[in-house]
This record gives C-alpha cells, structure tokens and sequence, in this order.
C-alpha cells in the first residue's frame, strides 16, 4: 500500500489562479449569447407571426440560459478572492448581470431594453476581466 500511495503523490506541485491554464475563460462567450438574445427580442418585435414568435422564445429562453451559465463559470471558477477584494463591485455585477438573463430579465422577457442592460452589464464584466488578465 505504500508504495501505491508513492507512486501517485504528484512530483510537481503547480498552482493556478483558476482550474486551468490561463485562456480557457472569456467573458465572450456570454456576450455572443446575449447578443443573440437581444436580436431575437428584435426580431420577435418585428414579426407578427404566431408559430414564428413562439419559436423565437424558445430560442431566446435557451440562449439566454447559456448566458447565465458562462457568467456561473467565469463568476466561480475564473475569479477568486484577489480579483474580488480588488474590484468589490465584482459580485454585485455578476449578481446584476445573471438576473438579467434569468426569468426576472431576458429569459423572462422580449424587452430590447432588458437584452441591452443585460449586455452592459456583461461589457462591464469583460473591463474587470480584462484588467485581471493584464496583472
């Protein structure tokens, strides 16, 4: 048994300031999305079409889903305590930007407005990302 334990202790101990190397994490990824959901609010305002507007919805709904997921991992894998303690905002952000992609923002609605907010909220987010990579 002591020789298993041995054998898979790691040699090199390596750290990092999220789970992988740098350049994994982007706060694009997010935006694309939002952005996808503010054309969809654009075009479900623009259409009358029942069958068209329902299909723009579920759509809208899914893509706004991503947005919140991309938001989760930049919020709890990339950025860590340091980035916190030095952009206090931070978390207000995250907290701002994922209910307005959540049911209470774009997932719940085909505002415009509420899919800009959303992507403000991310171009903010991006700035303080950004910022941390420069460090």
């Amino acid at each position: 048994m002591h020789v298993k334990a041995r054998l898979l202790t790691p040699r090199t101990t390596v750290s990092a300031h999220c789970d992988l190397p740098c350049g994994v994490y982007d706060p694009a990824q997010a935006r694309i999305e939002a952005e996808s959901v503010k054309m969809i609010c654009q075009k479900y305002a623009e259409n009358t079409d029942e069958a068209f507007r329902t299909r723009a919805i579920l759509i809208k709904e899914q893509r706004a889903e991503l947005v919140k997921h991309h938001l989760w991992v930049l919020w709890t894998d990339y950025f860590k305590p340091p980035h916190f303690e030095k952009y206090p905002e931070l978390h207000q952000l995250f907290n701002e930007a994922t209910k307005l992609a959540g049911a209470t923002g774009a997932k719940g609605s085909v505002d415009v407005d509420v899919a800009q907010q959303l992507l403000d909220k991310i171009a903010q987010i991006d700035k303080i990302f950004w910022e941390t990579k420069q460090a």
